[in-house]
């Protein structure tokens, strides 16, 4: 297998896998111990793309299913889908703009187990594109297994994301999920009967959906909505509105800002 050639040209790219390696320089010799994993999984790479693929192939492989065979398959799913890196970079940029637990980039890449999760879905969603269902359904079960998230590869995740905690996250198949998003732990994401047709929500646009909360059905949720931790939420959601409680209602007015940005899931933002 020859060098992997996965680069992106985006100014989020750019930023992020700089980041990533003037971090991993300076702990390579800050922390020996961890020197030659972060020569192997970022200093020896080209591209945020071939660090992705390496990395999650190491996470991802089993007796049966190698490192190496990962890295054809990851690979094959980048070069359908090039989009996959610039939104890995915008996801890594978004964790860290938003977690305050996170204190480098290389902390999120490496052991968030969110963010490789969402990136395993990204290629795991290129692949069922192409028809490659088999080895899609697997990547979602591999990463259900690592990673306590469970998203059937058909669902679909826009770019921004950042899926804190992630334990317990679960998306279904006709599921949605807009652009800037902030998702907790123990979020579902689920349909409500078990018909073929479209059955899970749509999130639009910077939505904050807090811990343990459940979108059930074919509903819309609006853009810039905050969903309350806990909350069951069965019918749509206005654009800028909070929903709280059981099932969910409209609580405290309207959002003045990005919930997703602010990540404020107290009523504070909203009077």
């Amino acid at each position: 297998m020859g060098r992997l050639n996965l680069a992106s040209d985006s100014e989020d790219d750019v930023c992020a896998w700089s980041c990533l390696r003037k971090e991993a320089a300076a702990y390579s010799t800050k922390e020996p111990a961890l020197s030659s994993f972060l020569h192997a999984t970022i200093l020896e790479q080209e591209t945020l793309g071939t660090a992705l693929v390496n990395h999650l192939s190491d996470k991802l492989s089993t007796t049966d299913f190698t490192t190496l065979k990962l890295r054809r398959v990851l690979t094959e799913a980048i070069e359908s889908d090039p989009a996959i890196v610039d939104s890995a970079a915008k996801d890594l940029l978004a964790v860290m703009d938003r977690d305050p637990a996170c204190r480098t980039c290389l902390q999120a890449f490496l052991y968030f187990k969110g963010y490789m999760a969402i990136q395993t879905h990204r290629c795991a969603h290129a692949l069922y594109n192409q028809g490659r269902d088999l080895i899609a359904f697997h990547l979602q079960n591999r990463a259900s297994e690592k990673f306590g998230v469970d998203i059937n590869p058909a669902a679909k995740i826009g770019s921004g994301i950042m899926l804190d905690h992630a334990t317990g996250f679960v998306m279904g198949e006709t599921a949605v999920l807009g652009n800037d998003c902030s998702v907790l732990q123990g979020v579902t994401l689920g349909g409500t009967g078990k018909a073929d047709e479209d059955r899970h929500p749509k999130i639009g646009n910077r939505v904050l959906i807090g811990a343990g909360a459940s979108v059930l059905g074919n509903i819309t949720i609006g853009d810039d909505a905050k969903i309350a931790a806990g909350s069951v939420v069965l019918k749509p959601v206005s654009p800028n509105c909070t929903v709280a409680g059981v099932p969910a209602k409209p609580v405290a007015g309207a959002c003045k800002k990005s919930p997703a940005e602010t990540m404020d899931q107290t009523l504070g933002d909203n009077a």
